[in-house]
């Protein structure tokens, strides 16, 4: 069950409103990286899950979200409060000051509403946890472009203790994740297919003309990748069928299709 305490979590102190700043808060209350996706992308996942542990886990983090959209609610209105009487700083945010009289409303800073379609929730909870690791660390980069574009002390204060909450939920998922004792490439329950799943398909080439070229690391070469070159460069071993296997002709050198492939295009080109 849920009670309400009016206090808030952390205090709001507002010296110096901007309704500009407002409709800029609003992208943590109603929009995709925001406090009320996060609770309710936690409690659903929660409520989901078997595990009574991770449950306790994602309840906790999901509840405490709540408090945290209750914080950035109050945030944005204080900050939007000159818009119920000021004709210039309505004019900062039309939608909110006549559609919503100068409150918060369940949108983000662009005035789109809150949709659930926000909400990443698979029932597999080791990916589910990956999720709100992302999550998480996409609403510090929000908050840290808030405090870099805010003017105010305390609503920076504010800011910055909803910021730091953000990598405190990091740290707990990452733990969780770890505890599942998963290897990191283990998905699901059906394996990829042998082969396939270490080959690292060369699907960009070239030089562009700011120098672009292709790039070697640890994402596609060494350990157990191999390289090849992009499917676009191999002939259709069957155009019924609509393969990418490269036929017995074009099998020895991938470079020889895309001489063919250029030369086609030339070719194209003269008619």
């Amino acid at each position: 069950m849920y009670h309400h305490i009016k206090e808030l979590m952390y205090t709001v102190n507002v010296g110096d409103p901007d309704p500009r700043f407002g409709n800029m808060l609003l992208e943590q209350f109603g929009g995709a990286n925001g406090e009320l996706a996060a609770a309710m992308q936690y409690s659903i996942q929660g409520w989901n899950c078997p595990d009574p542990a991770l449950k306790d886990l994602l309840l906790d983090i999901g509840t405490e979200e709540l408090s945290h959209l209750e914080v950035i609610g109050n945030l944005a209105r204080l900050h939007l409060q000159p818009t119920k009487s000021d004709r210039d700083a309505a004019e900062a945010d039309p939608l909110i000051a006549i559609a919503g009289g100068g409150g918060v409303a369940l949108q983000n800073s662009q005035g789109n509403p809150w949709t659930a379609d926000y909400l990443k929730i698979t029932g597999e909870i080791d990916v589910d946890l990956r999720s709100n690791i992302a999550a998480e660390a996409r609403a510090k980069i929000v908050y840290e472009r808030l405090i870099n574009f805010c003017d105010d002390p305390g609503t920076k204060d504010a800011l910055q203790f909803l910021m730091t909450r953000e990598i405190t939920h990091m740290k707990a998922f990452g733990k969780a994740l770890e505890s599942l004792r998963k290897p990191p490439l283990k998905i699901g329950r059906i394996e990829p297919t042998p082969v396939l799943v270490d080959q690292y398909f060369n699907a960009s080439t070239g030089e562009s003309q700011d120098g672009d070229t292709d790039i070697r690391g640890p994402w596609n070469e060494g350990e157990d990748w191999e390289r090849v070159d992009a499917p676009a460069f191999r002939e259709f071993a069957d155009e019924e069928a609509g393969t990418r296997e490269p036929s017995e002709e074009d099998e020895g050198s991938s470079g020889d299709a895309a001489k063919k492939a250029k030369g086609r295009r030339k070719s194209k080109g003269g008619e």
